[in-house]
């Protein structure tokens, strides 16, 4: 019998989750961060962070794939022992956490400039703690259908950026390399914290219903992202010079300022409310996966009961604290250097120990 039958996805689910971690409200300023390194040649950056997150997310399936009902807890435990496994599991609850609190925040920041300056910090986490609770109680199962129903919801989207083009020039993008390759390479960094999320499929992989998808899966799911920010990126370099587009924090919504239709002036406002949405699968997951692993170290099978607790822990945080902007990007700094090391290096660590792992047991019990 499987271990998680009752809370299993489907592949579309599987795929959904890791496109919903991956895109939150970090693609607003996007354009502008990969164009301050090189240029309108910056969208040559995301082809080169997708080739290394497809890489590394097929690692990462191989690597679950030998033991398919483990979850990562399980799965360090095997390999490491009870107390080194459950330093290294206590250590990527650690970054999940941090990694939720960040998104959060930074969601939170976005709310509180545009719609609700005057209301307390405090008030707004709050107000929101509310329908994340009832979602990330649920389990992996309701929060899949909640990735799914929110990619349907929004699937129109990429055609709003359609309408600013038609101000816009195809010739901001001539001619290709002309910074060369050094500069290219210089937007990596910044691009793979973009496609950061697929790193947490070593808390999806046990519950998905057909595991010989997996792969398939993800690569699906990485591509739907470099596609999207790929879009997006050259839409805001087609619309803006390449000199003026580094003068905007969020190039994104200044672009969607000058959409207007008969029925609605501020379109960059509705599309805002609709991010926060997009944003919430991200802080909602990696908020799952810090309970599920804190429920597993302290050796309970239901997780719901630590979900208050840590939106409690929020609430009270944001009373006494009031973070800013130049707080969130440094937070966003040192979360590029865990991400880079949670989800390529350790993943390639973990491959090889488990390869030495199984042929040292093969030899052990032959």
């Amino acid at each position: 019998m499987k271990k998680y039958t009752h809370n299993e996805i489907t592949l579309l689910q599987y795929i959904f989750l890791i496109v919903g971690t991956q895109m939150g409200v970090g693609f607003l300023s996007l354009p502008k961060v990969v164009a301050e390194k090189a240029g309108t040649d910056g969208w040559m950056g995301l082809i080169i962070g997708w080739i290394l997150s497809v890489a590394a997310s097929i690692i990462m399936v191989k690597t679950a794939e030998k033991y398919p009902n483990d979850t990562l807890y399980d799965l360090l435990i095997r390999f490491f022992g009870k107390i080194l496994g459950k330093v290294a599991i206590f250590i990527i609850l650690g970054y999940t956490l941090c990694f939720s609190l960040m998104i959060f925040i930074n969601t939170f920041l976005y709310i509180k400039a545009w719609f609700l300056p005057n209301t307390p910090d405090y008030l707004i986490v709050l107000l929101f703690s509310i329908p994340v609770l009832f979602i990330v109680r649920n389990g992996l199962r309701v929060i899949g259908r909640y990735n799914e129903l929110i990619f349907y919801m929004t699937m129109w989207l990429p055609v709003i950026f359609l309408f600013p083009l038609k101000d816009g020039s195809f010739l901001n993008l001539l001619p290709l390399f002309k910074v060369g390759w050094k500069s290219i390479s210089a937007t990596v960094p910044p691009v793979i914290y973009s496609f950061l999320g697929f790193e947490l499929v070593f808390f999806f992989y046990p519950f998905l219903k057909k595991k010989q998808y997996a792969i398939h899966g993800i690569i699906i799911a990485n591509t739907l992202s470099m596609f999207f920010y790929l879009f997006v990126t050259i839409s805001c370099f087609v619309f803006f010079s390449p000199d003026s587009i580094t003068d905007f924090n969020q190039p994104v919504l200044s672009m969607l300022k000058v959409i207007e239709f008969r029925f609605i002036e501020r379109l960059d406002v509705v599309i805002l409310n609709i991010l926060i949405l997009f944003s919430s699968r991200a802080w909602i997951l990696y908020m799952y996966c810090t309970v599920f692993s804190f429920s597993q170290l302290m050796n309970k099978q239901d997780h719901s009961s630590y979900v208050p607790v840590l939106l409690g822990l929020l609430v009270v945080g944001t009373f006494f604290v009031q973070p800013t902007w130049m707080e969130v990007t440094t937070w966003q700094k040192w979360a590029s250097n865990a991400g880079i090391a949670v989800a390529y290096v350790f993943p390639v660590f973990l491959w090889i120990y488990s390869w030495g792992y199984e042929k040292f047991s093969r030899r052990r019990f032959s």
